[in-house]
């Protein structure tokens, strides 16, 4: 095999020192990112993608190599810095993990081929001209169907059915409050469902308190998570503020639900990795990621958390157990 150099840049990366130089026919790949190397996140990502990249043939130390870094949550202070760190390093390959962190790649190469993941929607993101034909010099797989937001309000309305306003906890730095707002405001969230939806912003620990003090002031019944590395390293913070303040909470991954959420309706992220190897490895054989196919999980997981709900003093409705993929006792 030609020697190829891959870099995945994303939520995650390994606590390790410089890239060492490949020798030979060995694939080097990077994992950056910002969140914790935590063993949750262990699971959902840098197992399966080892074991992706292991069906294909490839053998860690004799064909391939991989290097990880952590950003620790810091995203808008350290990955702009380790991700020109890793350009500067001209690898064949980025792949990134999260919407924000593909954005930020985008914008620094056009000529570097990008494997993107977990992003909701890359046409949307403005990563992709279409699924069926990227274009440029991006693929990957998105972790979310369309209309994903909607399917947990839903979710969230099935569990209160008696609420009429909803907030939206974004990260200004992953998601854009301007185009948030425009989304919800066209999908008629109050005609749909009979609630109003607000956008409420945090760029880490230090903005929690007061986003929660405005939902109270506001009335809010019940709150939707947005994916962010920086949310999933405070995760902890974020799950004891919603039982505090007695909010049933939907979240982008069954991850968060260990600190007191209550619900998570998302793509299976380990099934992602292990599908990204496949990508990798047509990369690496000459194939141009613009004409690779973005693809979308196959299968949205949908976990409740009963230990939140008797912490909430909610029951949830039987409609909601049954069509739960699992459910946390």
């Amino acid at each position: 095999m030609r020697r190829r150099t891959v870099v995945l840049v994303g939520l995650l990366a390994w606590p390790l020192g410089g890239i060492a130089q490949p020798a030979g026919g060995v694939a080097r790949i990077g994992f950056i990112g910002g969140s914790a190397p935590d063993p949750a996140v262990l699971r959902a990502w840098v197992e399966p993608l080892r074991q992706g990249l292991r069906e294909l043939g490839y053998v860690e130390g004799r064909n391939f190599t991989m290097e990880f870094r952590w950003s620790e949550g810091k995203q808008e202070e350290r990955l702009p810095g380790l991700l020109a760190e890793l350009i500067a390093l001209a690898p064949d390959v980025l792949v990134t993990l999260g919407p924000r962190v593909a954005i930020l790649a985008k914008d620094a190469t056009t000529t570097i081929p990008i494997v993107a993941l977990g992003v909701d929607d890359p046409v949307v993101a403005g990563l992709a001209v279409s699924y069926a034909r990227p274009g440029r010099n991006i693929t990957g797989l998105s972790g979310a169907f369309e209309g994903i937001l909607e399917k947990r309000l839903q979710v969230m309305k099935d569990i209160v059915p008696a609420a009429r306003r909803f907030a939206v906890l974004s990260n200004p730095f992953t998601y854009r409050r301007a185009d948030l707002e425009q989304y919800l405001q066209k999908q008629n969230f109050e005609g749909m469902l009979g609630v109003k939806v607000m956008v409420l912003e945090a760029r880490g620990p230090d903005d929690f308190d007061e986003a929660f003090a405005t939902m109270a002031r506001e009335r809010v019944d019940a709150v939707a998570v947005l994916g962010d590395s920086t949310f999933w390293v405070h995760r902890a913070r974020l799950g004891a503020l919603c039982t505090k303040h007695r909010l049933p909470s939907v979240w982008p991954g069954a991850g968060y639900l260990d600190v007191g959420g209550l619900v998570s309706y998302q793509g299976d992220f380990a099934a992602m990795a292990r599908r990204s190897a496949s990508f990798i490895d047509k990369i690496l054989k000459g194939a141009k990621p613009g004409d690779i196919p973005f693809e979308q999980s196959t299968k949205l997981e949908l976990v409740v958390n009963l230990k939140a709900a008797k912490a909430l003093g909610l029951t949830i409705p039987q409609s909601v157990l049954l069509g739960a993929d699992e459910v946390i006792e």
